[in-house]
């Protein structure tokens, strides 16, 4: 899963960016408006998670900007005020889900990942193949029946290549979705992360390589 978490408090941006990666989500941050616009102008996140006060461009009209698009990012707005009306307010721009600080972190998480299975088509809650069973809220995936002791980039690759539901996904949008911006483009790390996830995962084999196209379950 892709995450932009954009906020202008450096060190609660920094600090929900730790929390989504250790979830084995792939976060990018952006600290002002003009920047969150122009992050996703050219990545497809999954989920934006927005400050209403930004500076430069103010959240509201990120987040209508964003709304607008065809195709666009589910959006969970923050704001320092929790009242009816602003949730109206942010509901109204767009957006899909609307957090008052302070939050938890784990209801943080939980809403991000509800937020993130509402694409249509909708994908279920725990996904399924044969008998592999991936839950990603709960962050366990089993097969017959045993729990599978994954890394949480393993567990990412796994979660999408599952949800792609049979679709071959290559390399290249592996590391755009799982991996965040700090990923070299050049790097093997997606090769080297399914040779060590495929041994894990046990006999018969799960993950099928398909030449010059990439990976599918």
């Amino acid at each position: 899963m892709r995450v932009l978490v954009v906020e202008d408090h450096t060190e609660l941006a920094q600090s929900v960016a730790r929390v989504l990666r250790r979830q084995g989500m792939a976060v990018d941050v952006a600290y002002d408006g003009a920047d969150a616009l122009e992050r996703t102008a050219v990545v497809e996140y999954d989920v934006v998670v927005l400050d209403r006060d930004l500076p430069v461009v103010h959240g509201d009209e990120v987040c209508s900007r964003l709304a607008a698009q065809p195709v666009h990012a589910r959006v969970l707005m923050l704001t320092a005020s929790g009242t009816i009306a602003d949730r109206v307010d942010g509901f109204n721009l767009g957006a899909d889900d609307y957090l008052p600080k302070p939050f938890a972190y784990a209801e943080l998480v939980a809403r991000i990942r509800a937020l993130a299975r509402r694409p249509q088509p909708a994908l279920p809650p725990i996904l399924v193949h044969d008998d592999l069973c991936l839950d990603p809220a709960q962050r366990i995936a089993t097969r017959a029946g045993h729990r599978l002791a994954l890394t949480p980039k393993e567990f990412a690759v796994l979660e999408y290549l599952l949800a792609a539901q049979g679709r071959v996904v290559s390399a290249e949008e592996l590391l755009e979705r799982v991996w965040d911006e700090a990923a070299d483009p050049f790097t093997t790390t997606v090769k080297a992360t399914i040779n060590r996830l495929r041994p894990k995962l046990g006999t018969p084999p799960v993950i099928e390589t398909v030449p010059r196209g990439g990976y599918r379950i």
